[in-house]
């Protein structure tokens, strides 16, 4: 008998993300932001949350997809429990708790191509679309910068 599992879903671009409902700690809407001077590119700002201050990270940008549009409505917050404390992955829209059989679990599909595959654990074949399951802890650890000496 194989378990079930439980996650929080949403949308990037084209992507049908989804991360263990456990490391969730709350999905908020857009917050108002304090940029972080000479941070990397997918470091979006610093956000309050209730006395608690968060790093948003641009799931767009970590993932190497385009930019939103200016007209796009803002970004959603799922803030996510690190072993470093809180921190928040602007996601598109948030989506539905899905609870999945581990028995559907399957290797990330050999269509995901650069920082994608690397933050994709595997995914889930649903009646009408990929869940592509996001790795929190690979997603929250930013990649080397480039240094221009």
């Amino acid at each position: 008998m194989s378990a079930d599992r439980q996650f929080c879903t949403f949308h990037v671009g084209e992507l049908y993300l989804g991360v263990d409902v456990l490391r969730v700690q709350e999905v908020i809407r857009a917050q108002p932001m304090t940029p972080v001077p000479l941070a990397p590119p997918v470091v979006r700002g610093l956000i309050n949350l209730r006395g608690q201050i968060v790093t948003a990270l641009d799931l767009r940008r970590r993932l190497a997809l385009p930019d939103r549009a200016e007209t796009d409505p803002p970004p959603v917050n799922v803030v996510l429990l690190t072993d470093d404390g809180a921190v928040s992955l602007l996601a598109d829209e948030v989506g539905d708790v899905l609870t999945v059989s581990n028995s559907d679990f399957e290797l990330p599909p050999g269509t995901l191509r650069g920082e994608a595959r690397e933050l994709i654990r595997g995914a889930y074949k649903l009646p009408d679309r990929l869940l592509l399951i996001l790795d929190p802890d690979r997603a929250v650890t930013l990649p080397p910068t480039d240094r221009r000496d």
